[in-house]
């Protein structure tokens, strides 16, 4: 039998039309798609009708499958000779643990590889108003995971370091928002420093709030903020107030229909 080949695929930030053009094209010459909760599912219909969808979503605590699971998926479907996308939200290589499947692939001798993909702290952001450089205000951005793994958690990170960066972008934080303000704080940040959290990001359900270190877990507690969000902190979410345009653009949309 003839051996597959696996595309690990990055889907994009939300906004279906954010996906690569290669991307795409790996969705509809599909035999199986093994696909995660964040991506837009609207991408599935891209595929051919008798493509295999497998779901492999993870929710904070809870997963369909575990990743070793996984692994077997992909590793099984290209034996059989298919074609293999493995769709993830964002970029496959931002703490989406492509370099794991990446590595069961390379092992097992199977065929692979990696289209990159809109990661969402950027993607969030732009579609927030907010650059993550600036000329004025950051020169310097770090992509932090707001939870960390099991064993190890978001209290082993370097806080003196990143405190040092002009921009942070926190992935899956909101759950530990209060603790990354505090250790942030405590290693060198101003309580002032401006904060931006975007929820649903690149979506029609996106919305933003903007506070301070000092102020910003109290306004997502009231504003019911969930994930998945993006964290930003830094000078950078001064710019917003002067270029935001996405959240203004939805609000039109749905006055045009209430008209």
């Amino acid at each position: 039998m003839r051996l597959g080949k696996v595309y690990l695929v990055g889907a994009g930030p939300g906004d279906e039309k954010l996906i690569t053009v290669k991307g795409l094209e790996c969705i509809q010459q599909s035999d199986c798609i093994v696909y995660d909760r964040l991506i837009n599912l609207a991408l599935l219909d891209y595929a051919p009708y008798n493509a295999e969808l497998i779901y492999c979503g993870k929710l904070p605590g809870k997963h369909m499958r575990i990743q070793e699971e996984i692994h077997e998926i992909l590793v099984q479907k290209a034996l059989e000779g298919k074609v293999v996308t493995r769709l993830k939200g964002g970029d496959p290589s931002i703490f989406g643990r492509v370099g794991e499947e990446a590595a069961v692939l390379k092992k097992k001798g199977i065929p692979f590889e990696i289209v990159p993909g809109v990661t969402a702290s950027v993607a969030a952001a732009e579609y927030a108003g907010i650059s993550l450089t600036h000329r004025e205000y950051a020169s310097t951005v770090a992509l932090v995971t707001g939870h960390g793994s099991k064993d190890k958690g978001s209290d082993n990170l370097n806080w003196d370091s990143l405190s040092g960066i002009d921009t942070i972008a926190f992935y899956m934080g909101v759950g530990n928002l209060r603790n990354i303000c505090h250790k942030l704080m405590h290693h060198g940040k101003k309580a002032d420093t401006p904060v931006a959290i975007i929820e649903n990001g690149t979506t029609t359900r996106q919305r933003t709030i903007t506070g301070t270190l000092e102020t910003i877990f109290e306004q997502a507690v009231k504003a019911q903020i969930r994930n998945p969000a993006m964290i930003i902190v830094g000078e950078v979410v001064r710019i917003r107030e002067q270029a935001q345009w996405f959240e203004e653009y939805i609000d039109d949309m749905k006055n045009t229909v209430n008209e």
